[in-house]
């Protein structure tokens, strides 16, 4: 579609799917120009008379993708979710041009396995990353964990492993090679506390019957809630980890621009 007097792409909502009464997932069109790399993230709001409000929004869908999926949460008197969650397939969505974020392999040096550590909506930008064939060329394996509040909150992480699973371009590599660990913070489930927890305490290593993290080795992206993103840090700096950039890969690396 074309651009705006914003200088905004202009898009329409394809599909939408409510998990929860606080999370929800939504597709739209995706422009022809529009170029990015798996884990970043865009800059989309809606119409509105005067200047819109822009929230910086993970992209979920991989850079192969002929759409653009974005996951969402509800927040009471949010701004822009209190109008987001009421869209509906055919509704006008705006984005900014440019793409961007540090969940990108550049950022990271080589290894063998990819942690993918997400809490909440943080898990968008790593159903991006390992739905791409070059995740699979830069690790031999990938692991996704996706912490939430209660079990009907985990569903997209679920689906999307599943999808990733079944998925043409992905499926036989992922199969072998991508896990998928899940827990939840306020409710029984098979695993539960906290992500730093179940790492400190080896659960997550036990679970996926592997050694605890090794910089040598292993690289991790961390995307999600600040609380998590800190007590992650103070987990694997002090064994050797060292936080990348574009201009200067390193052994993990952190979304900042997410909240949620």
């Amino acid at each position: 579609m074309s651009m705006n007097s914003h200088g905004l792409f202009a898009e329409r909502v394809t599909d939408v799917q409510h998990y929860t009464d606080r999370l929800f997932r939504f597709r739209i069109t995706r422009p022809q120009s529009l170029r990015f790399r798996s884990g970043e993230f865009v800059m989309l709001g809606l119409p509105s008379d005067g200047k819109p409000l822009m929230r910086a929004y993970s992209i979920a869908s991989p850079s192969w993708d002929e759409s653009l999926e974005f996951f969402s949460i509800k927040v009471p008197g949010g701004p822009l979710t209190e109008k987001l969650q009421n869209i509906k397939p055919g509704d006008e969505i705006l984005l900014r041009p440019k793409t961007t974020g540090t969940l990108v392999h550049d950022a990271l040096l080589p290894g063998k396995r990819l942690y993918m550590i997400s809490t909440g909506t943080g898990v968008a930008p790593f159903i991006s990353i390992m739905r791409d064939p070059e995740s699979y060329d830069k690790f031999e394996q990938l692991i996704l964990t996706h912490t939430c509040r209660t079990a009907d909150e985990l569903l997209y992480g679920y689906d999307s492993v599943e999808a990733t699973k079944q998925d043409p371009l992905v499926r036989e590599l992922a199969q072998n090679r991508l896990s998928h660990f899940a827990s939840t913070t306020r409710e029984e489930s098979h695993y539960r506390g906290r992500i730093t927890a179940l790492v400190r305490d080896k659960i997550l290593f036990d679970a996926l019957n592997l050694q605890f993290f090794n910089p040598e080795e292993d690289r991790i992206m961390l995307c999600g809630s600040m609380a998590m993103i800190k007590d992650m840090k103070n987990l694997i700096e002090p064994v050797g980890f060292s936080e990348g950039s574009h201009q200067s890969p390193g052994t993990f690396v952190v979304e900042r621009a997410f909240v949620g």
